[in-house]
């Protein structure tokens, strides 16, 4: 194949496995912090979204969201050109040198876990049909628009404000605020769980968590360290930033669960790790390992306080999706204007010496992102519930969504209580004769 890197080409395969791994490592993360009788409907809520993005990104999501646009609608949407991705078989990026459809394959992991990070905010109470109209409707509206507003060609990669220009290297504002914003909204349509702020609500599986925190970090390298799409120099700080930030952000929120409640959590330090890695997702490239340091320890503080907000606010996040991703993502992402190193990229922020224009610019990407999402989000949400209700019934909220949507239990606990049951009762009334236990064996 004529001009082909084998070099860079084998370094995005392994990155898009890489970020494809994040989402099942959402779900484990997302399952064991539901309650035990609604851990299969949330792990399926991030698996579902791998098959449904997966098949719509090759049909008109990568089009939609990388395709050159025409007339009036070039800034918001791309063009169907390149649907079904017929195209681009054995086509080379001229400057890259990789196989275009291994930048689309790429770019299909960030889609589906994307829409999969939205997922959390509204454990315990969504109709699984439901989700499951959402999916494609919010990828097909939000994802893609926003995708190509900021690395498609669409407005938000070309606004300038004193000649700076809005820097999103791996996702902030398409993939974590986009979705944190539209988790935020649908909080608001779905409404309440049953007991929210009376009842305990305790994650069910601790290690769950830690296992889906481990495979998100460990993913995380794909999603960032692959979005320099070359084994390079920037691949090497995205690598480097990626560790030092989220390590930072782990013992910051643990500083704060210390200092608030006298316990350091398991749970505190998943989190925190979590909210690390969205707040360097999108300045990645542009800070220096230091700077990644001070971005990880104000996403940890920040957003080990932000969680609670919903307590305050009465807005039921369920798995503080809006606490992390969009609070994280916003840290991130206005982090830039201020701790950008020309040293890293190129552009210096604030207290490298720079002008405002940068973190001006960071804000209205910001701005611009979170409200279409919400608005978006909350509109859609609205429809799906007015046509077949978004909500389940009380009766299956309390019963547990495994059992009454899917028919399945994660834990057999009342199976083996009957075996445990029977066994006894077996014990009792027909003990067994003497000589017969060796032979029953």
């Amino acid at each position: 194949m004529e001009g082909l890197d084998t070099g860079t080409t084998a370094w995005l395969l392994v990155s898009a496995a890489l970020v494809m791994l994040m989402t099942p490592g959402l779900a484990f993360f997302y399952g064991g912090m539901s309650r035990a009788k609604s851990v299969l409907n949330m792990m399926l809520m991030s698996f579902t979204s791998i098959a449904i993005v997966s098949v719509l990104w090759v049909l008109v999501g990568h089009t939609l969201a990388y395709g050159e646009g025409s007339g009036p609608l070039a800034p918001f949407i791309g063009g169907l050109s390149d649907a079904g991705l017929s195209s681009m078989i054995g086509e080379v990026d001229p400057e890259g040198g990789y196989p275009l459809l291994v930048d689309a394959g790429f770019q299909m992991m960030f889609a589906v876990i994307t829409v999969a990070l939205i997922s959390g905010a509204i454990a315990d109470r969504a109709k699984f049909g439901a989700w499951l109209l959402f999916v494609p409707v919010w990828s097909l509206l939000v994802y893609f628009p926003v995708a190509h507003w900021v690395w498609g060609g669409g407005w938000v990669g070309d606004i300038t404000i004193g000649g700076a220009e809005v820097i999103d290297f791996a996702g902030g504002t398409a993939v974590h605020i986009n979705a944190g914003a539209a988790a935020l909204a649908l909080t608001m349509v779905l409404g309440r769980r049953k007991g929210f702020g009376s009842e305990s609500m305790k994650p069910h599986n601790l290690p769950f968590v830690l296992l889906g925190a481990a495979l998100l970090w460990f993913g995380w390298f794909g999603f960032n360290a692959g979005s320099a799409y070359a084994a390079d120099a920037t691949a090497a700080l995205a690598l480097v930033n990626t560790q030092v930030a989220t390590a930072a952000a782990t013992g910051a929120w643990m500083l704060v669960e210390r200092i608030r409640y006298g316990k350091i959590t398991a749970l505190g330090f998943a989190s925190g790790a979590i909210a690390g890695l969205v707040a360097i997702t999108p300045a990645a490239a542009d800070v220096t390992p230091v700077g990644a340091i001070g971005v990880g320890v104000l996403s940890g503080g920040i957003c080990a306080y932000a969680i609670s907000w919903k307590f305050k606010f009465k807005y039921d996040d369920a798995l503080d999706v809006v606490g992390i991703h969009m609070v994280g993502g916003i840290i991130g992402s206005l982090a830039i204007g201020l701790l950008a190193s020309a040293t890293a990229n190129g552009a210096d922020g604030l207290l490298y010496g720079g002008s405002f224009g940068l973190l001006a610019v960071q804000a209205v990407a910001v701005i611009g992102v979170a409200l279409y999402s919400f608005v978006l989000t909350w509109v859609i949400a609205k429809l799906i519930d007015l046509v077949m209700g978004f909500r389940i019934p009380v009766h299956v909220e309390t019963n547990g969504l495994d059992h009454e949507l899917h028919s399945e239990t994660a834990y057999a606990f009342d199976e083996l209580d009957d075996e445990l049951e029977g066994a006894e009762a077996t014990d009792l009334s027909s003990p067994t004769p003497p000589g017969e236990e060796v032979a029953s064996r």
